[in-house]
């Protein structure tokens, strides 16, 4: 991490005041900012926050919920650190692993009114590739709402902008009726980055199709003569 690098990041607004108000990360005010504009909290009761180490939006979350019977639920590949309140817990692992995603909805007594995800791969530094991984974490995010969203609940993921980005916010369309391409002020403006705002799940929604049942077409071989065909047998 280059001595340049860190003096721009100290000097930005949004870490200093992540910093004096003791968030963990600036991404913090970027969940603050989506959720003054699109009241994803209201009446939320559980919520599960994909790449959610070091655990900012663990706090916003936290602070927004006024009900502490619910769940809170942070997952990520590093540890979090706790924040000491109750109803948020936290699971280390990889959410594309089957286990993982079943781990997380037995975590639940009922369905999530929230699903956030914030994650995000190492950067390899080959933009087409990184950016089809992340939209790849993304579609997780997606078959996990599927399974244990509410129908009335709010699909909030990162993506970002490039070639498969645009395939991905059809797909967001085919699960959800309402679809909206929003950037928080806390977000670099030289970043790619953009939130997808998703409300309301479809009765007759459509799963990306890497997550879609495979139809087998190969019809099995039957060898039982079919009446007649003693017709067309040569006789020896």
């Amino acid at each position: 991490m280059s001595n340049r690098w860190q003096h721009e990041r100290k000097g930005e607004f949004y870490y200093n005041k992540a910093k004096e108000e003791g968030y963990r990360s600036r991404s913090s005010y970027k969940l603050k900012q989506i959720n003054s504009k699109f009241k994803i909290f209201n009446h939320a009761k559980n919520v599960l926050d994909l790449g959610a180490a070091p655990g900012g939006w663990l706090q916003v979350a936290s602070e927004e919920m006024m009900d502490e019977e619910g769940l809170i639920l942070g997952v990520d590949l590093k540890e979090i650190k706790s924040i000491h309140i109750d109803n948020v817990d936290t699971i280390v692992g990889d959410v594309r692993d089957i286990e993982v995603q079943q781990e997380i909805i037995e975590a639940f007594f009922g369905k999530a009114d929230v699903i956030l995800s914030d994650m995000a791969p190492d950067v390899m530094g080959q933009w087409d590739v990184d950016q089809y991984r992340q939209i790849h974490l993304a579609r997780i995010g997606l078959k996990l709402c599927d399974t244990l969203l509410k129908v009335d609940g709010w699909f909030i993921v990162k993506i970002f902008q490039g070639g498969e980005h645009i395939k991905f916010i059809k797909e967001m369309r085919d699960m959800f009726k309402s679809v909206k391409n929003f950037k928080p002020l806390a977000s670099r403006s030289r970043s790619s980055e953009r939130y997808l705002i998703a409300h309301h799940m479809k009765k007759d929604r459509k799963l990306p199709e890497e997550f879609r049942p495979k139809i087998d077409t190969d019809e099995e071989e039957d060898n039982e003569p079919i009446p007649g065909d003693q017709l067309f047998f040569e006789e020896d």
